[in-house]
């Protein structure tokens, strides 16, 4: 920490540069972070795509090595943590400024970049509700359905309740980590069952109908979570209140995609000009984000309802492509600056003092697999094995958990170790759900009688 001393020194050393030399300093900054961020997390992504594993989870990673727990060269000044000696006197040098006002300028430009990550967010949550098959809901009925509830509300309560009982979590970040283990990720589950031959079959569809519901449920529960905390109330009233909101909010985006679907579609075949369907996208994105705040809700769910909202569109497929390179660059600054954020050596299974941290990780990874697998039970068979294949399919969090840890974090609600926790949680469960399904189903294939006709569009690298 600086003492204010060294503040008024610094503040001095400022005023004392030209404009000139402020806006040098302060493009080179803004240069090397975008640099920095962008090759770390295309690496990382790139060994983790050959896997068949969320590029996202590597761009998470890429943030954890270049910033607060790494090499120091992306930090949150939120963090209180030292830049890197190194990029402090690389920027001075090609400035011509002193090295210790480099700091300064740095946190006074990263708001900016927070910004652009937070574009980024909102684009990701729309198009993840653009991309959910609500007919492969309805296809799948009720099956679905009760897998999905099961699916939220045995993770969600398991969660809750054991950070608050065993480990004495307060009750908004219990409540969070609990709905951070509500989230399925289709990708990876679908990536296997295509590569097997059970995409088609019934139980790959209840999965991926499932997974569509327990994204929305869990997107409903996080945005009355962090709206609380936000508000500071506490009480049942405000609590009801914002539920309500939440669902109606949602089952209006639903009915939405229905009836003001054709009209989009109505407004994108009379307009002319380049890139009409990408800037009428973003103007329901950015008014369904304000309706959402207006009426106390997370702008987060609100983005995730424009989607819902097109994805009736017939026009859908443009969109994604669209909004998909908005995506892939803005959104991997989020989840970038997400990965710099933590500090992971709460988590370090050397030092005596983090091992309580380490089994908080270890406790909500077995909940967060007991929860999907026992969800699984909810779907109705005489044959464990489809359970189990059910189960194992609503394993995997990847890039929706990580959604909800953004969330989580961007909002101030976790403490370090919680963060670093949820986390591994997120990690564990992606990298096992593809393991535990090929080992399950790498010996069968699918009877013709499983298989449905109809056809589940999906991501296959489960990057939305």
């Amino acid at each position: 920490m600086l003492i204010p001393l060294e503040l008024a020194q610094l503040s001095a050393q400022l005023s004392d540069l030209s404009s000139h030399d402020l806006e040098v300093a302060e493009t080179l900054i803004g240069v090397i972070r975008f640099l920095l961020i962008f090759v770390a997390a295309r690496t990382l992504a790139e060994i983790l795509v050959r896997f068949q594993l969320p590029t996202i989870l590597g761009e998470l990673v890429a943030g954890v090595i270049i910033g607060a727990s790494g090499l120091h060269l992306v930090v949150p000044p939120e963090t209180q943590v030292h830049l890197s000696e190194s990029f402090n006197t690389l920027i001075a040098g090609l400035a011509s400024i002193p090295p210790e006002t480099i700091p300064e300028i740095y946190n006074e430009t990263f708001p900016s970049l927070e910004a652009v990550a937070t574009l980024g967010l909102y684009a990701l949550l729309f198009l993840t509700g653009l991309e959910s098959e609500l007919d492969e809901l309805v296809a799948v009925g009720g099956q679905a359905f009760t897998v999905a509830v099961a699916g939220v509300v045995l993770p969600f309560a398991l969660g809750t309740a054991g950070l608050m009982l065993f480990f004495d979590v307060d009750l908004i970040p219990a409540v969070f980590a609990g709905a951070s283990m509500t989230a399925t990720s289709i990708g990876i589950t679908a990536s296997v069952f295509g590569e097997l031959g059970y995409l088609k079959t019934r139980e790959g569809q209840i999965v991926i109908g499932a997974a569509v519901l327990d994204d929305i449920l869990g997107i409903v529960i996080l945005a009355v979570v962090v709206s609380l905390a936000a508000g500071g109330s506490f009480s049942i009233a405000p609590i009801l209140k914002l539920v309500a909101a939440a669902i109606i909010f949602v089952v209006a985006a639903i009915g939405l995609s229905r009836t003001a679907a054709p009209a989009f579609d109505w407004l994108i075949d009379k307009l002319k000009a380049p890139g009409e369907v990408l800037v009428a996208s973003f103007v329901i994105l950015s008014f369904s984000c304000f309706a959402a705040t207006a009426i106390g809700l997370e702008a987060a769910l609100g983005a995730f309802a424009a989607g819902l909202i097109l994805s009736g569109s017939k026009h859908n497929h443009a969109i994604q492509q669209a909004v998909l390179p908005i995506v892939t660059l803005f959104a991997t600054i989020f989840f970038v600056l997400v990965g710099a954020g933590m500090d992971l050596s709460v988590i370090n299974p050397l030092d005596p003092a983090s091992r309580s941290a380490l089994v908080v990780a270890g406790f909500l990874l077995v909940i967060a697999i007991v929860g999907k697998i026992a969800a699984g039970w909810a779907f109705v068979s005489d044959q464990p094995t489809k359970r189990l294949v059910v189960g194992l399919g609503m394993m995997p969090r990847g890039e929706v958990g990580l959604i909800f840890l953004g969330l989580g974090t961007s909002a101030g609600l976790l403490s370090p170790s919680l963060e670093a926790a949820i986390l591994l949680m997120v990690i564990g469960t992606t990298f096992l759900a593809p393991v535990l399904l090929r080992l399950v189903l790498g010996g069968d294939k699918p009877d013709d009688g499983d298989k449905v006709d109809d056809t589940v569009a999906v991501d296959p690298v489960g990057l939305v």
